[in-house]
């Protein structure tokens, strides 16, 4: 074993087998969430694959390239089967799952129809919701609390229900609803600490937007926590603080799913091979629910910060000052009805090569926003339910990979630079394992030659 190695040995899980049911908790029951389900649903009776899944497709390298050891991920690390997902969540409308699918138009009408039964049966529970959060939305079916915190134990009596109700073993949450306005007083008291936090709760203070709700309930329960939005739900210092303490292990924030992905692929590109960046315009359009909420500017600015924050940290321009120290980034989201969830997405990128002479890349991307996001979340569910037996709690940054602001300690830089999130996720794995960490050097292949 070499010294990279044998320097993580020490870091090998011991990891509990995922037995029986595991329960997904979904808050927001829409696009995203119903195309899970209805893909789950479909896969397990055989009428399609889960394309887009890391967990379910792909294969990891275990060794050295002569030792063709690639087994299946879901065949290397003890996850949760497809077949053991129970689905439960809330929503502000009353709709059933088969009738939010048929709504959201992203799986034809005919598919829907051999889960009709299975869909059907996933009826939301009241949300958590504040209409000064989310302003281009509202519904009827909404919890009534005379404080936060009596929210928040409403929610924890929900999960109990649920698990008691199909006798589940664990459970897990994933935030797949609509984008919180942007919250500018992260600086408050009440979101330093867990003890503020919960007094907070129990004073009914106005500025604890519903997600942090949902999060704090999850927490408090045990029930590991993604957020696939670009609200702070659990970038607070309060909700790290707790999930610490309870050793719950968290990650988000904002699926990385179309525009933004790309940029990931793209600028590690640009940079590894020392090629200039002038500016990079991205314009999108969309007609979903996400897009509908977008459109208000408060949204959309939580949007923009996850958004715009991918290019900084990949091209590094406090190093490489005279390559990427003065671009022009412009992003603009617009909604368009008759979209729906056919997002297109444009980027114009002016780059610069040899004596700072201009090219150009043009992208178009016609992509399905939830298509994209669903195996996401699923992944993002088994891994989270993976890391929680394993006994790893708080932030994952390894998830990093998933998302366009990506969780980290607060004195470290976020990874977004796609090729790094996918090794560290990949080794993570390996560690947790047992089995020795891949560099991809290669010296040793000729070394012992």
């Amino acid at each position: 074993m070499n010294e990279t190695s044998e320097k993580y040995r020490g870091l090998k899980k011991e990891i509990d087998p995922p037995k029986g049911k595991l329960g997904v908790l979904l808050p927001g029951m829409g696009a995203v969430s119903s195309t899970l389900i209805a893909g789950v649903f479909l896969v397990n009776a055989g009428r399609g694959k889960p394309v887009g899944s890391v967990t379910q497709m792909s294969r990891i390298r275990l060794g050295k390239r002569n030792e063709n050891k690639t087994p299946l991920i879901q065949d290397f690390v003890p996850l949760a089967g497809m077949k053991d997902l129970v689905f439960g969540g809330w929503d502000i409308y009353e709709d059933h799952c088969h009738q939010a699918a048929l709504n959201c138009g992203v799986i034809d009408k005919e598919s829907l129809g051999f889960v009709q039964k299975e869909l059907e049966a996933v009826r939301p529970w009241s949300a958590v919701f504040d209409p000064a959060f989310v302003k281009n939305l509202s519904g009827k079916n909404v919890k009534q609390g005379k404080s936060r915190m009596e929210l928040a134990e409403l929610l924890m009596r929900d999960m109990e229900a649920f698990k008691k109700e199909h006798g589940l073993e664990r459970l897990v949450m994933c935030w797949c609803g609509s984008t919180e306005i942007y919250t500018e007083n992260m600086d408050h008291p009440a979101f330093q600490t867990l003890e503020a936090f919960e007094a907070a709760l129990k004073d009914d203070l106005t500025i604890i937007p519903p997600s942090m709700i949902y999060a704090y309930a999850a927490l408090r329960m045990g029930v590991p926590f993604a957020n696939g939005s670009p609200n702070l739900c659990v970038d607070a210092p309060a909700l790290v603080e707790l999930a610490n303490k309870n050793r719950v292990p968290i990650a988000g924030k904002d699926f990385k799913t179309g525009q933004t992905l790309m940029k990931t692929i793209i600028a590690p590109g640009l940079k590894a091979r020392m090629l200039g960046l002038t500016g990079w315009f991205s314009s999108n359009i969309l007609g979903n629910r996400d897009g509908e909420v977008l459109d208000d500017p408060g949204s959309f600015r939580s949007k923009e910060v996850t958004k715009g924050s991918v290019l900084e940290s990949i091209l590094q321009g406090d190093l490489y000052p005279d390559l990427y120290g003065d671009y022009y980034h412009k992003i603009r989201i617009e909604y368009y009805p008759p979209r729906g969830d056919a997002k297109e997405g444009w980027d114009n990128i002016d780059i610069r090569g040899w004596l700072d002479q201009p090219m150009q890349l043009k992208i178009n991307f016609l992509c399905r926003d939830s298509i994209l996001a669903a195996p996401v979340v699923l992944d993002l569910v088994l891994f989270l339910d993976l890391a929680q037996r394993a006994g790893m709690g708080g932030i994952q940054e390894w998830l990093s990979f998933y998302f366009k602001s990506p969780m980290c300690r607060p004195d470290l830089t976020p990874v977004n630079d796609l090729f790094d999130q996918d090794n560290k996720l990949r080794n993570t794995l390996r560690i947790i394992m047992g089995e020795e960490v891949i560099d991809h050097s290669g010296l040793d292949y000729y070394e012992d030659a």
